[in-house]
């Protein structure tokens, strides 16, 4: 086990293809989103409290009615192959052993049903929005099946931004890999290597429906018992309207810094996606997460949890399902550190009054 995030980054970055990381490590057009995360995290600061019983911590805490080791889970990744033969398969397994949740892309490389048979812990399924909706269905219909207890649907998508890195790889998925849960002519494109072109974007284009609005959640949510979760909300107006559409939790993410370049980093827009959703559904943090105390930090600002996703990938690339379980178990060890320094014993202890936000002496519970 190796003690620090950046210790596994440097070791799957020394591991895998150069392609490859550049599609798991690169951002989309300037890359300033890249570090928009984790300068907004650096810049807030605990307040810890004094004298508080802390001799027993307990980090667990509840997610959509399903219980967690701590608040921590993995955000939805495509292709979890191109990082360790056993993909999703070992992730899921982690996942398990650390009390995780694991969100599974609709884009994995294996099937739904081998994760869902590894898995231990709960599974969600994030999905795109195709402009076949019969594949969403039937995905949907397997999900359930299989025992996944929520949907993800991503919102900051109606196409691949360009990502320049994998434009000048002439990215594809390699030969042996594919998103092995959706049709075969429908990722077709995602295949094609073209010089200064990234497969990727290009499938996007022919394949992701850019006309859903709002009044579409209607149909998905008409054919599941599911709960929908939105991933990649980052303002308060869409928060209210989520709520008012329906759905049980949001995901304030800014997709790796891999969509909408320019934008605010997503623990920038926690706030104020927490006040307007006002506790009408859960809120997820993903985005910049590298410590335990950024998990103090995301649950000071009223999260429920928090998603990592590179680091995952990290863990995988370095020595599959083991390392990912480290991944996990090094957080929540920080974490639970945090939370016996701060004087916060448990996650309801942790409020806006535990951290200072640039501008002001501190947030008002």
């Amino acid at each position: 086990m190796l003690l620090t995030l950046d210790a596994y980054e440097a070791a799957a970055k020394e591991r895998l293809p150069g392609p490859v990381w550049d599609f798991f490590a690169g951002g989309s057009g300037t890359e300033s989103m890249l570090s928009a995360g984790r300068a907004a995290l650096d810049r807030i600061r605990l307040r810890p409290r004094c004298l508080v019983d802390v001799s027993r911590c307990d980090p667990r805490t509840e997610l959509l009615g399903v219980g967690l080791a701590a608040p921590l889970g993995i955000a939805p990744m495509a292709y979890h192959q191109l990082a360790h033969p056993e993909g999703e398969v070992a992730t899921a397994r982690a996942a398990g052993e650390a009390g995780s949740l694991f969100t599974v892309s609709m884009f994995a490389s294996r099937t739904l049903e081998d994760i869902a048979a590894a898995a231990t812990g709960p599974l969600w399924l994030q999905l795109y929005w195709l402009k076949r909706r019969g594949l969403l269905a039937d995905l949907v219909r397997r999900a359930e099946a299989a025992g996944f207890r929520a949907l993800v649907l991503t919102v900051d998508a109606p196409r691949v931004a360009f990502r320049p890195r994998d434009a000048a790889n002439g990215f594809a998925v390699p030969p042996g890999i594919r998103a092995v849960n959706v049709a075969h002519d429908v990722m077709a494109a995602s295949h094609g290597s073209k010089d200064g072109e990234s497969a990727i974007a290009r499938h996007s284009r022919e394949q992701f429906d850019a006309s859903i609005t709002w009044e579409d959640l209607d149909w998905l949510r008409g054919i599941t018992s599911l709960p929908l979760v939105l991933k990649g909300v980052v303002t308060g107006e869409d928060a209210d309207l989520a709520v008012k559409y329906g759905v049980s939790g949001l995901v304030v993410s800014n997709h790796g810094g891999r969509q909408l370049d320019f934008s605010r980093g997503a623990p920038d827009a926690l706030a104020e996606v927490v006040d307007a959703a006002a506790g009408r559904c859960a809120v997820v943090l993903d985005g910049g997460v590298r410590h335990g105390a950024d998990i103090a930090k995301a649950l000071c600002l009223g999260a429920d949890a928090v998603m990592i996703g590179r680091p995952a990938l990290w863990g995988l690339a370095h020595s599959g399902a083991a390392g990912v379980a480290d991944v996990l178990r090094l957080l929540m060890g920080e974490f639970e550190e945090v939370m016996a320094l701060m004087g916060a014993p448990t996650v309801a202890d942790f409020e806006r009054s535990g951290v200072v936000v640039p501008g002001c002496v501190h947030v008002d519970a």
